[in-house]
């Protein structure tokens, strides 16, 4: 069967990856085209745009690239023409994501769609054009079970597909001195920055982060970097301060981390499946901050805190993000800290609750079950 993916962030191309890698367990002859990345690439999709050209977001953002998104719109749809899938599962972005899905329903082609847009944040809504679009929703979160029921949506948590990943990268690390010696890092303690995977995120969060610097001079400050922005944008930041910048190297980095200042998003998640005590940060331009506190539904922020439905990690928005908040959170979570046990109990429970590894093989299995079911 034929299969056409769209993943338009650097999260989408990872749980896209492990996707496609399940698809074609299930269905050895997948022919797979794919919106995305290079790991949705190197898993054997055939990449026809990367999410680098896709990646627009904050309100404000979004409005300058209009034409942009447009043109890339009609180019996704031209090539479903020609491709003519059998399927097209998008991946969370919801924006572009939510009006493929009715152009591909009003050709009668199918339409999976595999991490939900966070329509219980904001836009509840949008839950009508998942109804009327969408064939089948399949979720990653267990708390979506009750918000789709409630909509007449039936939908299955079948695990998380990042507990995949991070017990696939954890069982290809090596010892812990090794990884330091690799990344040319010391013996000091480490506290890492994981500034977001968006240039206006970085922008806005990197030069609150890199204030708390001079107050741990026993510690070794590290940045991750990711490769899909350009390192003069994390130089210029990071000034004459002693941050260390790594690029492609975040788990590696988070596996030998002491503590974390971590951007809002899957990045939040990530670093409490590895074990790192963190502290949530999140700062946007003051109109984007303006619409999202009207629109905005949740509590929290962070899919930690949304999971556990409790403030686990401390989340620092917009103006609380600053340097004397984010020292006092920083020191309660670094070792010797008050929180630190509470943080790293907090996780467990937090496992238990996603549940075991096998998420993506699962939900793989079942799009294809449910695809030949439909042909006979």
């Amino acid at each position: 069967m034929k299969y056409y993916i769209i993943a338009g962030e650097a999260s989408g191309d990872l749980h896209g990856s492990n996707l496609i890698r399940g698809i074609k367990d299930a269905d050895p002859e997948a022919m797979i085209f794919c919106w995305g990345g290079e790991l949705m690439e190197a898993s054997g999709g055939k990449l026809l745009m990367h999410y680098r050209k896709l990646a627009f977001m904050g309100f404000v953002t979004v409005l300058m690239n209009l034409r942009t998104i447009s043109r890339n719109m009609t180019k996704c749809k031209t090539q479903i023409l020609e491709c003519n899938p059998d399927v097209v599962i998008l991946i969370d972005y919801p924006g572009f994501n939510l009006r493929i899905a009715k152009f591909v329903k009003s050709l009668g082609i199918k339409v999976y769609y595999y991490i939900s847009p966070k329509l219980w944040a904001w836009n509840e809504s949008r839950v009508k054009k998942i109804k009327s679009d969408v064939d089948r929703m399949f979720i990653i979160f267990p708390f979506e079970v009750e918000f789709y029921r409630k909509h007449g949506i039936e939908v299955e948590y079948n695990g998380n597909p990042l507990v995949d990943e991070i017990e696939r990268k954890k069982l290809a690390f090596t010892d812990r001195k090794v990884i330091r010696k690799n990344l040319d890092l010391d013996d000091r303690p480490i506290i890492s920055l994981l500034a977001g995977s968006r240039s206006h995120e970085v922008k806005h969060v990197l030069p609150e982060m890199i204030k708390v610097v001079k107050y741990f001079p026993d510690y070794q400050f590290v940045l991750a970097g990711v490769k899909n922005l350009p390192v003069s944008l994390y130089r210029k930041i990071i000034g004459t301060k002693p941050v260390n910048l790594i690029i492609d190297k975040t788990y590696e980095l988070l596996y030998i981390s002491d503590a974390a200042l971590v951007t809002s998003g899957t990045a939040t998640l990530e670093t409490a499946l590895i074990g790192v005590p963190q502290v949530v940060c999140y700062k946007a331009d003051f109109f984007s901050m303006v619409i999202a506190w009207i629109v905005v539904r949740v509590k929290y922020i962070s899919l930690v805190n949304l999971i556990m439905s409790t403030e686990l990690i401390t989340e620092l928005v917009q103006y609380d993000l600053n340097e004397k908040k984010l020292l006092k959170e920083l020191k309660a979570v670094a070792p010797g800290g008050t929180r630190r046990e509470e943080v790293l109990k907090g996780y467990q429970l937090l496992k238990d609750k996603l549940g075991p590894a096998g998420a993506s093989s699962r939900i793989a299995a079942e799009m294809v079950k449910s695809l030949k079911s439909d042909r006979i």
